[in-house]
């Protein structure tokens, strides 16, 4: 973590464009919210982090600490000092160099920040983008590795449209000029508002030196739009299974998987298309098979799907799911549940054969209860347990069984009706062709 340095996160828009009633900062990329990505890489260069809020601010606020503490949070006095300028107003600063992120950049790397701590004698080093095509960009004007001035694409003549340097809206000030010049901002402009971006003509006009820093567009996307997030997702996507795959995981079509950002994958595992691994999901040596869809839970030297589910709270080790096999909320030790059942809140251990169709009946309407199975039970198709029960070890359930009470070890449990059949009932029932 580096000392010497304040960070300041943006995160008081409303984001109109968004089209929604969540606020910007808080739709999310690969299970967070894009504000998360701005201060977890914030936290990996300071201790003093300011993250600026207004629009539904209690939400955001109360969103971010779910996963973080230490962060200062403040109110952007937006009535009087509104707009990016305004939000950087009135903060206590410890440290003589000031970074300022946007929270609507969830692409950024900690990599990528440290960069702008390279450059020891500027008043301000702000990002810039090189863009094969800056159309629609305001153009940033540089002489001799200084920054000249910033022009609105409206305002350039025929010389500055053609450069195709743009403002990447990321910049760390020389804290003693941001704390100097602010006061000297004024609203004076269409919009009313106070921009932050006029700091650096007064850089210029008091002789100092302003650094352009060239940056990967990729890292530095801003999300405006749902298609924007849409498109950052895709990028963020490609970062993690990109870490994935060079660690040695097998992906068949990775462009067709979905990961969460807190999924871990080990060893010699392989996932196939279509897999989506959510939340606080591990994977060990395991083969997750096509379209299956994992959640919060440990699958170890196991293989699920094609086309099953694990949700929460869920650990498979040494298991076999096949098609249609949902587990929910129970721990599998060497099972094997091949098709077309329903294992909710469950202990399963070794040696035992789920059948098809077995559905554990683990809620009555108010509370959920437990199905306890124990080792090497053969479970026959189109069984239904009704929990709270126990399956103790060597034991047996006949097909179409409904099991209600414990089975003891050693015993065959069955429960069927009678069976009858009624001569030419078809017959008489539709009559003969």
């Amino acid at each position: 973590m580096n000392k010497n340095i304040s960070i300041i996160i943006l995160a008081a828009g409303k984001g109109s464009r968004m089209k929604s009633s969540t606020p910007k900062v808080l739709h999310k990329i690969s299970g967070f919210e894009m504000l998360y990505y701005s201060i977890k890489e914030a936290q990996e260069l300071s201790d003093d982090i300011h993250v600026v809020l207004y629009h539904q601010a209690s939400r955001v606020q109360e969103a971010m600490e779910k996963y973080f503490t230490g962060v200062n949070f403040t109110m952007q006095d937006h009535d009087n000092y509104p707009g990016t300028g305004g939000a950087v107003m009135g903060m206590n600063l410890k440290y003589e160099n000031t970074l300022v992120l946007n929270g609507d950049m969830p692409l950024i790397q900690k990599s990528e920040l440290e960069k702008f701590l390279d450059y020891k004698d500027s008043a301000i080093v702000m990002s810039v983008l090189d863009l094969n095509d800056a159309s629609g960009y305001g153009r940033v004007i540089i002489q001799n590795d200084n920054v000249q001035k910033i022009v609105e694409q409206k305002d350039c003549n025929d010389a500055e449209l053609k450069v195709n340097i743009a403002n990447a809206g990321i910049y760390c000030f020389n804290t003693k000029f941001l704390n100097e010049n602010l006061a000297k901002l004024n609203n004076n402009n269409a919009q009313e508002e106070y921009y932050i971006t006029d700091l650096i003509e007064l850089a210029i006009n008091q002789n100092l030196k302003v650094s352009p820093l060239v940056v990967d567009e990729d890292n530095f996307k801003g999300v405006n739009s749902k298609f924007d997030l849409a498109n950052a997702e895709v990028l963020h996507q490609n970062r993690i299974k990109k870490e994935f795959m060079t660690a040695g995981i097998i992906m068949r079509m990775p462009d067709t998987i979905y990961i969460e950002a807190n999924v871990k994958i080990e060893g010699e595992s392989i996932l196939e298309n279509n897999v989506t691994l959510l939340g606080n999901t591990t994977i060990i040596n395991s083969h997750i098979k096509t379209s299956s869809v994992v959640e919060d839970s440990i699958l170890d030297n196991s293989d699920i799907g094609p086309m099953a589910r694990v949700r929460p709270a869920s650990v498979l080790k040494d298991t076999h799911l096949g098609n249609f096999v949902e587990v929910k909320k129970s721990n599998l030790n060497g099972v094997k549940a091949g098709h077309l059942a329903y294992l909710g809140d469950s202990t399963i251990d070794t040696g035992t054969n789920i059948g098809a169709g077995t559905i554990t009946c683990n809620y009555d309407g108010v509370s959920k209860y437990k199905t306890i199975i124990g080792k090497n039970v053969f479970i026959g198709s189109d069984s239904q347990l009704i929990a709270p029960i126990t399956l103790e070890d060597d034991t047996i359930i006949a097909a179409g069984s409904t099991v209600s009470s414990d089975v003891k070890s050693g015993e065959l449990f069955i429960s069927r009706a009678k069976g009858r059949t009624i001569k030419d009932f078809f017959y008489k029932f539709f009559g003969k062709k």
